[in-house]
C-alpha cells in the first residue's frame, strides 16, 4: 500500500547512503560476468522507456550516471553501479535491460529475455527488484510476465510508479488503486507501492530509504 510511513531515521539513512560515491562498474551480457564479491544487489526492471535511467539519476543526484536515451531499448546489458563503501558493506544498483519494445531484432529480444531470466533465477545477492511501471499506463502484459517469473523464482519485488507528474490526479489515483490490487495477488510482491517522479523529485526520499534498508544486510524498512 502507498500509505507506508517512513521514519525520520529511515529517510536520513537513505539520504546518507546516496551521498556516498555511486559509480558505474560493469555491464554484464551473461551471468558468468556478474560480480562475485557478495554485495547486496538492488535491481530496476521495467518496460523500455519506463524511465529507469532517469530514476537512477534522480536517486543518485547525477545527471548522466545512467544513460538516458530517447530510443527505447538502449540498455542491453545488466549495468552495475556501486553504492556506499567498498567491500561487503556496500551495495550494487543494477539497471536491467528494458523489455517490451518491438523495434529490435528477434535475436536481440531473445538474448535480453534470457539474460533477465538467468539473472532472476537463483541470484542470492539479489535483495529486491523494483518493477517500474509508467503511471500513465499501469501494468502491461510484459510486466505481468515478469511478475510471474519472479513469483516462480521467489524473488522479492516491489512496484514503483514512474512519471507520476504526467497523468491527472484522478487518473493517477485510479492507476495506483488498480496496481495495488493486482500486486496483492502475487506471493513474491512487497506490499508497499512507491509513487515517484524523477522530474519533480516525488517519492525519491522514500525510495532511497527503502534501498538503504535493503543494502544494510538485506533488512527491509
Amino acid at each position: 500500500m502507498t500509505d507506508h510511513e517512513f521514519t525520520e531515521n529511515e529517510l536520513a539513512l537513505g539520504e546518507a547512503l546516496f551521498r556516498t560515491p555511486c559509480d558505474f562498474v560493469l555491464g554484464a551480457v551473461a551471468v558468468d560476468g556478474l560480480p562475485a564479491d557478495g554485495r547486496p544487489e538492488i535491481a530496476f526492471a521495467g518496460r523500455s522507456n519506463v524511465g529507469k535511467s532517469s530514476l537512477i539519476n534522480a536517486l543518485t543526484g547525477r545527471k548522466t550516471l545512467a544513460r538516458v536515451s530517447v530510443t527505447p531499448g538502449r540498455t542491453r546489458e545488466l549495468n552495475f553501479f556501486t553504492l556506499g563503501p567498498n567491500g561487503p558493506d556496500g551495495a550494487y544498483l543494477v539497471d536491467m535491460p528494458g523489455y517490451g519494445y518491438a523495434k529490435v531484432s528477434r535475436s536481440a529480444v531473445k538474448g535480453w529475455t534470457r539474460l533477465i531470466e538467468d539473472y532472476l533465477k537463483g541470484r542470492r545477492e539479489l535483495k529486491r527488484v523494483f518493477l517500474l511501471i509508467d503511471a500513465r499506463h499501469g501494468l502491461k502484459a510484459n510486466d505481468r510476465d515478469t511478475m510471474k517469473l519472479m513469483d516462480e523464482s521467489a524473488v522479492s519485488y516491489q512496484g514503483v510508479l514512474t512519471k507520476a507528474d504526467k497523468p491527472k490526479q484522478s487518473e493517477l489515483e485510479a492507476v495506483i488503486a488498480k496496481t495495488e490490487a493486482e500486486f496483492a495477488k502475487h506471493p513474491a510482491a512487497f506490499p508497499h507501492l512507491l509513487v515517484t517522479s524523477a522530474k519533480e523529485g516525488v517519492g525519491i526520499p522514500e525510495l532511497r530509504a527503502t534501498i538503504a534498508g535493503l543494502a544494510s544486510n538485506g533488512v527491509e524498512p
